[in-house]
């Protein structure tokens, strides 16, 4: 639990979202896994063990459950006595379980379609601690399918990709949730996985996510080295489209260091190369599904806010908000709180705070860089004109509106 970073509460929901997943309900509470680790319960219910090995993706008895006594021998009278009926049927539910165990292209398939899901949530909610254990757990459960039957190479190195691509993934929720020793600790889990995968672009995912988890942690240095890992994979030459997102990025970071000719040269170069990306070829769902025109808009306001450039980035946050693709609500309220500071910093007060108090308090408001960014952003204009009728207006809805929240 300490590895993968769960607390007894997070641990029960990963087990009960593995539980719902294969259609049971989810019943596990802190209590049942206070009971685990006391070992007061030494060997869980067949389907909790099943879902504890997808979570921590190793056999249940690494876990330290200790499974009963099997009973003695059969006595040889009683073994003689077997019809040869019973024989048969025994055999034929073994041979049933060989072949069931044998790991093929369609379980692949299935853990895809379960991580679909996930990236939908994810562009909706974001930085949620559920999509994160779903991720961590779909990823032990691809790691359960290496431990539990035989595969090819190819499928063995598809399924290492797999749980490389859902532990980025819990990577990246942690990261919007701003928790970033648990994001830490899933670089180091997916990085690994990525390697025995052999898969460049996850490599690409998984290093570009580490440049994002140092730029947000306010260490461009760090960030700026990561990304360069990802930039300079073979898959960032061969496709464009991936070396736009690497450009896009070292866009963002760049504007941590204050060179704004550096910034206006990273987003040329990722334009150059949206533009020459071939929009048909085949690409990783987590790519496909949010890198577009309206994300390097983003990156790019993000890069010019950091800069203090605000004109600049207010044009990058309104040509982001009319590209935004209607499923990516999460970061649309984002780009907007990026829009309000922009305005803001110009000294367009009440735009600004138009523009902040548009932002959706359900679901997304209650999203962990909404609330840190609508704090900056009232701070910040607290200190801009304490006495202003804008400021007046953001504290009465700061206080009514956002008050569970801020």
């Amino acid at each position: 639990m300490a590895e993968v970073g769960l607390t007894q509460a997070e641990l029960a929901e990963a087990v009960n979202a593995d539980l719902r997943r294969a259609g049971y309900g989810g019943t596990v509470s802190d209590r049942t896994v206070r009971n685990w680790l006391t070992g007061k319960t030494r060997w869980p219910h067949h389907r909790q063990r099943d879902a504890l090995s997808a979570v921590f993706g190793c056999p249940i008895t690494d876990l330290g459950f200790v499974a009963p006594v099997e009973p003695g021998p059969v006595p040889r009278r009683r073994f003689i006595g077997t019809s040869a009926a019973t024989v048969m049927v025994a055999a034929g539910a073994s041979t049933q379980r060989a072949a069931h165990s044998r790991v093929g292209a369609g379980d692949v398939e299935r853990l895809l379609s379960k991580f679909a899901l996930i990236v939908a949530s994810d562009h909706q909610y974001g930085g949620k601690l559920t999509i994160e254990t779903q991720a961590s757990a779909l990823a032990g459960e691809a790691l359960a399918l290496q431990a539990r039957g035989t595969a090819s190479q190819r499928i063995r190195s598809a399924l290492y990709g797999c749980a490389a691509s859902f532990t980025s993934s819990a990577m990246w929720a942690a990261i919007d949730g701003r928790r970033f020793d648990t994001a830490q600790r899933h670089f180091d889990r997916a990085a690994g996985l990525a390697t025995m995968s052999g898969d460049p672009a996850i490599q690409f995912r998984i290093w570009s996510h580490a440049g994002s988890l140092y730029r947000h942690m306010s260490r461009p240095v760090d960030a700026l080295a990561a990304n360069d890992v990802a930039r300079r994979l073979p898959v960032a030459r061969r496709d464009p489209m991936f070396a736009s997102l690497g450009h896009a990025r070292h866009a963002a970071i760049l504007g941590q260091t204050g060179d704004h000719r550096a910034v206006r040269q990273a987003i040329v170069h990722a334009e150059d190369a949206l533009v020459r990306s071939e929009p048909g070829d085949e690409r990783p769902l987590w790519l496909t599904a949010f890198y577009d025109q309206a994300e390097l808009e983003n990156l790019a306001l993000a890069g010019y806010l950091a800069l203090g450039d605000y004109e600049m980035a207010e044009g990058h946050a309104h040509r982001s908000l009319a590209l935004l693709r209607p499923s990516m609500r999460r970061t649309r309220s984002i780009t907007t709180a990026r829009l309000a500071k922009a305005q803001l910093g110009q000294g367009d007060l009440e735009e600004a705070v138009a523009t902040a108090m548009s932002i959706p308090i359900e679901p997304t408001g209650v999203h962990p860089r909404i609330n840190s960014m609508l704090q900056d952003f009232g701070s910040t204009l607290q200190i801009a004109a304490p006495s202003s009728d804008p400021a007046t207006a953001w504290d009465h809805y700061a206080h009514d509106s956002l008050r569970k929240l801020l």
